[in-house]
């Protein structure tokens, strides 16, 4: 059995990949979904039903209901995270 030795280099290396190959898949798993679920958007908010709910009522988070199941667009999300990104200086 042959022994080979990895060096910090292709450890570097494997590491680079390894992210560049996550950060496709997670990106292609967002294109993919658009439109997601009150159940969704709470696990990724990290949220209660009624915050969501609170959400909808006072036009923070657009959504559509079809067949009273309510959808909503995940680019939408994004916006709302981005105009409440708080940026702090470092003075």
């Amino acid at each position: 059995m042959a022994v080979e030795i990895l060096t910090k280099e292709d450890l570097n290396h494997f590491k680079s990949e390894l992210l560049t190959e996550i950060k496709s898949l997670l990106k292609q798993n967002q294109l993919s979904k658009k439109w997601l679920k009150s159940p969704e958007v709470r696990k990724l908010l990290n949220i209660s039903p009624g915050t969501l709910q609170n959400f909808r009522i006072n036009g923070t988070l657009p959504y559509t209901k079809v067949n009273g199941i309510i959808f909503y667009n995940y680019e939408d999300i994004v916006k709302i995270l981005e105009q409440k990104k708080i940026h702090r200086s470092n003075s």
